[in-house]
């Protein structure tokens, strides 16, 4: 029995577990999701300093004209003390003298005999950046769950860390099942075809912080894809395309239930993809997608992008969407849910022009989908729509209702 694409998200969740845990270099670990929660070792800034290239002065010696004593760069340790009617010139970043009570900006001075003239009114605290306004010392700074992204690495350089323990990435093995295809560097015969799927889930897969394998395109024979399979074991994820509908020649199911292989689903509700399978052999997760490129395209979306978020072991592990409005008016079969192509162009969502399962232009031409409910026949221009995104991500904390026109 077919079960529905919540349901079938939620199998996902309760049955893939994070990977294991490594330790790496900080450069090494954007877009990986951290494990431990990171506390503050340091005040930032470490000291007061200024904000400005100008005078560090008292407020008291507002509109007089008063001496420059020194120089101070950002980095020097000199010990430094203001007193009234003197100044001392200070660079952007360096160490605010002791009785300093405010900076004036260079272009805030007039030069005088003997030093510069102060403008007549001085605010206390004016362009000195305290010691810790920005982190103080054992701030909590990241929280286990946090995929880290580049300026998160900013703030484990600002604290001297190093190293992080994270999720390892998620390896994941494909290969496709079927006689008649070659890869596009091989040459092909006027009966063969050019497999897309697997280099389209390599490339998706990479994209989604991934190390893939490709292990190869198997036959259509139990003893080829058998070899596959057995060949991928070692990975976190197996996935595979074509060979999981009702053919003669579809061997995908028989082959892998020879290596023990849990069924978690085998159908969707969903159109295109609906034999889209998904199960387990021992702790490496399978997903059996359709051999039709844009329909394996669009179910990896859904179920491999799902699969991989659970596990990165990251706290934004679930699908989300963002709200448009549709473009153009767009028909369509009731009966099914349904996945549509499209542009999503930061306010409105227009379906590609043609599409069939067996597409694959539409995949260069669309950045998202929407995924109609099955009561829906037509969708009107203006009707308010949620779209999928393929091109950028808007993973959510908790699940969300992902269909356009549900009840």
């Amino acid at each position: 029995m077919a079960v529905s694409v919540e349901e079938a998200l939620d199998l996902i969740y309760t049955h893939v577990a994070p990977t294991s845990i490594e330790l790496v270099p900080i450069e090494e670990a954007v877009g990986r999701t951290l494990v431990q929660e990171v506390f503050a070792a340091h005040n930032l800034p470490p000291y007061d300093n200024s904000a400005m290239d100008g005078y560090a002065v008292k407020v008291s010696d507002a509109g007089r004209c008063v001496s420059v004593e020194q120089t101070i760069f950002a980095g020097d340790a000199l010990e430094i003390r203001i007193f009234e009617g003197a100044c001392v010139k200070i660079m952007t970043g360096a160490r605010i003298p002791e009785g300093t009570e405010c900076i004036v900006p260079v272009e805030e001075a007039e030069i005088c005999e003997g030093g510069v003239t102060l403008p007549a009114s001085l605010h206390s605290g004016c362009h000195i950046r305290l010691c810790g306004e920005d982190i103080q010392k054992g701030d909590a700074l990241l929280e286990p769950g946090q995929r880290l992204h580049a300026h998160h690495i900013t703030l484990l350089a600002s604290q001297g860390i190093s190293h992080v323990r994270v999720y390892r990435r998620p390896r994941i093995a494909l290969f496709a099942s079927g006689s008649e295809l070659k890869m596009h560097f091989e040459n092909v015969a006027p009966h063969q075809l050019y497999n897309t799927n697997t280099p389209t889930f390599m490339a998706r897969a990479k994209e989604l912080g991934c190390d893939v394998t490709f292990v190869g395109t198997a036959e259509d024979s139990l003893e080829a894809i058998r070899s596959h399979i057995e060949n991928a074991l070692d990975s976190d994820l197996i996935i595979t395309s074509g060979g999981v509908s009702v053919g003669d020649a579809d061997y995908t199911k028989e082959a892998f239930e020879a290596f023990g292989f849990k069924t978690f689903f085998d159908k969707v509700e969903i159109k295109p993809g609906k034999p889209t399978t998904f199960g387990r052999i021992g702790a490496t997760c399978v997903l059996n997608l359709p051999g039709n490129p844009l329909a394996a395209a669009l179910n990896f979306e859904l179920f491999a992008h799902a699969i991989i978020l659970a596990l990165s072991g990251s706290r934004e592990k679930y699908l989300g969407s963002v709200t448009a409005v549709m473009g153009s008016g767009f028909k369509v079969k009731a009966g099914r849910r349904s996945l549509i192509p499209g542009w999503y162009d930061g306010t409105t969502f227009i379906p590609c022009d043609k599409f069939a399962p067996g597409m694959v232009s539409p995949l260069a031409k669309s950045n998202g989908f929407i995924m109609i409910d099955a009561t829906v026949a037509a969708l009107s221009a203006g009707t308010v729509v949620k779209v999928i995104p393929t091109r950028f991500s808007l993973d959510q904390r908790k699940a969300e209702s992902l269909v356009t026109g549900n009840p």
